[in-house]
Formats: C-alpha cells, sequence, structure tokens
C-alpha cells in the first residue's frame, strides 16, 4: 500500500475514545488524523477505544488516518496490531520503538521517544515509512529538567537524518502551550529549518498555522522558478550564487510542494 507522507505536515492526534474529536477531525483540515489508542486512553478504556478507532476508520474520510496503537510488549500491543492490520487505517503508527519493526501489511511509523530509540534511528527508518519523534517521552528519557528544543537538537537532528537516509518522511514532535499561536509558529519555522516534513498537533487550533509554516513562501516560490528556468547544466552563477543540479533539484521539490 502506497501513502505518501512527504507532503502532509499537519498530523493531528486525538483520543480514539473521544467519539466527539472524531467527528471534529473529519472536517478538521489536517492533512492527516491520528486516532490515539495509547497515551491519552486510559486504561480502563483501551478497548473500547480500540473497537472506536476500528468503527472510525471503516467510515470515509476527507484525509488520511492513522492509528497509533500500544507499543511493543504493552498488554493491548497484540490485541492493538491485529485488529488495526485488519481495519481501512492508512498508517499505523508505534510508540517507544527503539529497534527496527517487522510490521507488514500497511505502513508504519515509528515513535522516536528515547534515547535508545535516538541511537537506532537508523536502522529503524529503514522498516518503516517516517519517523516521528516524540518529544515530551524523549526529553524524560534524556532526563531533561525542561522540554528544551536546544538540548535536544542532536536527536531532533539525528532523527532527520536516520530518515533522509533510508528516504522516508519524518515528524517533529508537539508543541504544548494552546495559548500561544506565536510559539507555535516559530516552532513549526524551527521544524522546518531542521528538515521535519511536518509536525506532530494536539488541536485542530494548530492545524493553519503548521500548514503555513510549513508551505514554501511567495519569494521561495519566485526564486525557485528563476532558478528552474535560469539553470543549463553543472555549476554556474544565479542571482550572485553558485548553483548546480543539486539546487535546481531542490527547487523542483519546493515547486512541487505548492
Amino acid at each position: 500500500m502506497t501513502l505518501d507522507l512527504f507532503a502532509r505536515p499537519a498530523l493531528l492526534f486525538l483520543p480514539a475514545s473521544n467519539s466527539r474529536a472524531i467527528a471534529k477531525a473529519r472536517d478538521s483540515g489536517a492533512d492527516i488524523t491520528v486516532l490515539d489508542l495509547e497515551d491519552a486512553v486510559k486504561a480502563e478504556d483501551k478497548a473500547a477505544a480500540r473497537a472506536a478507532a476500528v468503527a472510525a476508520v471503516a467510515e470515509p474520510w476527507a484525509m488520511p488516518v492513522a492509528i497509533r496503537i500500544n507499543g511493543v510488549g504493552t498488554v493491548e500491543h497484540d490485541a492493538d496490531l491485529a485488529a488495526v492490520l485488519a481495519s481501512n487505517c492508512d498508517l499505523i503508527i508505534v510508540p517507544m520503538v527503539d529497534q527496527p519493526l517487522a510490521i507488514t501489511g500497511k505502513p508504519v511509523a515509528a515513535m522516536i521517544e528515547t534515547a535508545a530509540g535516538v541511537l537506532a534511528a537508523p536502522a529503524i527508518a529503514h522498516t518503516v515509512s517516517a519517523l516521528i519523534v516524540g518529544t515530551n517521552d524523549l526529553s524524560a528519557s534524556l532526563r531533561l529538567p525542561a522540554i528544551d528544543r536546544g538540548s535536544m537538537g542532536f536527536a531532533l537532528q539525528s532523527a532527520v537524518v536516520a530518515a533522509r537516509a533510508a528516504r522516508v518522511a519524518v515528524f517533529d514532535g508537539v508543541f504544548n502551550r494552546l495559548d500561544d499561536p506565536d510559539g507555535l509558529a516559530r516552532e513549526c519555522a524551527d521544524s522546518r529549518a531542521l528538515g521535519f516534513d511536518g509536525k506532530s498537533l494536539i488541536h485542530p487550533d494548530q492545524i493553519l498555522p503548521c500548514q503555513a509554516a510549513f508551505a514554501p513562501s511567495d519569494a521561495e516560490l519566485a526564486r525557485a522558478l528563476r532558478l528552474v528556468a535560469a539553470a543549463s547544466g553543472g555549476a554556474e552563477r544565479f542571482e550572485g550564487a553558485m548553483i548546480e543540479d543539486m539546487h535546481v533539484a531542490a527547487a523542483r521539490r519546493l515547486l512541487a510542494a505548492r
């Protein structure tokens, strides 16, 4: 099954146990909706949430729908995996991954949320369709006194490098503050600058700012058009800078993302 994850920057996570949130997500404009069976669901609600997620993806959606199952080795993992593989979901998300996965039948995204996961990311990336950095759990694994992107810089860039080497998509973690749109915009811009393809979100209000941050600006698009039109092959001068075929390829990718 083919699922293009590179042009889908806004991943909206919501509890699969929340029927109202699921109903709202259908018209949210998210690029991917993620029905969560893990952290967002109480232990006593896991079975009901699993049934609700399977029922939800049986209905038509305007966007791809992923289901985040409980992690390998947890009580709910096997039942989650069996149910999700048999469902109509488009993507399986596995949390707390620290070694390569061997799940077949649907596209899989692995969440890098521990120090061990960061170190294993190059191997993990070759067994999945995408990596997602879980910054909250990663911060705890690294024993950081606070969630600080500067302190996680090596881990964030390691995930991007691993994904690029394996030619799979890679997504940044969540921005926790719901009442700080400026902070969200800055963090989304930082995510794009680091090379991420998109970002995990926890509220529908975060979708449009995220999509705007990851979309190429008018100035970037205009320059890309000029560069592609001017390029004649090999190394050459363009608007005061040296360009090569790799710059032309990057410009074409930018234009394709419009």
